[in-house]
């Protein structure tokens, strides 16, 4: 018999694999760590060493023994990528984010950001959130495409953030999802919450936070239904969420969507956002059209405003 303690305790709630359930309780971990750490033997399933692809049933304790690795820093170094901005000044900076950029780095993400295309400018940012998110105010979906707003100073990220906490800040998105709605606008009031069964995703359920969806149909396309989205909250993969909730997936959605359909790129676009400005108080407002396999126009970011 060992005198030797766990230094941590889980439970699997749901069925998964070691290594996927390690890698969400350590969210700071890279896939890699979690690897390693499985491969040197610090947890154990139920008192036993176990591999990563160990199968967890419901109850399974999972116990951590020493301490694990070191994780590893975000990649924080300036990239020269191109980026279009639409606005600029002493304060604050309105870019479009492309899709396939992830908004701030992450350390289990290897490729650039939006933050290293940002620090490449040479500009000043505010400190934002965490010393990976220099000037994120809010973030898209790496798979999102769309407007963002970039604060250059702290007083100016404060002004902005508190405008989304209170919801004067405004985003509405456009999207194109299968089928066809029933009705010209529809509420999806739903709570969303991380996904018990697969952790790469979010769900609705009565154990997740407060979420309210605006959908607002356009007109229908040759391959779904065009329709506007404006978010009360703002809850990871909202939209995506909440769309499924409803029957009409968001068209490329390689988490939430039918593969066996359509098999372009996500199509999810933040094409309206206005707010007021931190240092004179007018709103100032911004459209950017979605990507050309969107098929949408003017006339379609138009019809987000009002809504």
């Amino acid at each position: 018999m060992t005198d030797e303690q766990p230094t941590w305790v889980g439970t699997a709630d749901a069925e998964d694999r070691l290594d996927r359930f390690l890698a969400a309780a350590f969210p700071t971990m890279s896939r890699a760590k979690v690897q390693e750490w499985i491969a040197v033997g610090c947890p154990r399933v139920d008192g036993k060493l176990a591999k990563a692809g160990r199968k967890l049933r419901p109850g399974a304790v999972v116990e951590i023994f020493g301490p694990p690795p070191a994780p590893e820093a975000p990649n924080i170094a300036p990239a020269k990528i191109p980026i279009e901005v639409l606005y600029e000044d002493e304060h604050l900076l309105v870019v479009e984010k492309p899709r396939g950029l992830a908004t701030h780095p992450a350390r289990s993400l290897k490729a650039p950001s939006l933050v290293n295309a940002l620090l490449a400018r040479g500009q000043p940012l505010s400190e934002g959130t965490g010393s990976y998110r220099p000037g994120i105010v809010h973030r898209l979906d790496k798979d999102t495409s769309g407007l963002i707003v970039v604060a250059k100073d702290d007083r100016s990220h404060s002004s902005l953030a508190r405008q989304f906490e209170r919801k004067t800040a405004e985003r509405r998105y456009l999207a194109v999802l299968s089928g066809d709605l029933s009705r010209d606008r529809l509420l999806v009031d739903a709570p969303i919450g991380r996904d018990p069964s697969d952790r790469r995703k979010m769900a609705a359920t009565s154990r997740g936070k407060p979420a309210r969806t605006h959908f607002k149909r356009i007109r229908l396309t040759e391959r779904g239904v065009l329709v506007g989205a404006r978010l009360e909250t703002g809850r990871t993969h909202q939209i995506r969420v909440h769309a499924l909730l409803a029957g009409h997936p968001v068209l490329g959605d390689p988490l939430y969507g039918d593969r066996r359909g359509f098999q372009g790129p996500l199509q999810l676009h933040a094409a309206f956002l206005a707010f007021d400005h931190p240092e004179t108080g007018e709103r100032a407002t911004f459209t950017a059209l979605p990507p050309v396999d969107m098929e949408a126009d003017a006339k379609d970011i138009d019809a987000l405003d009002p809504f």
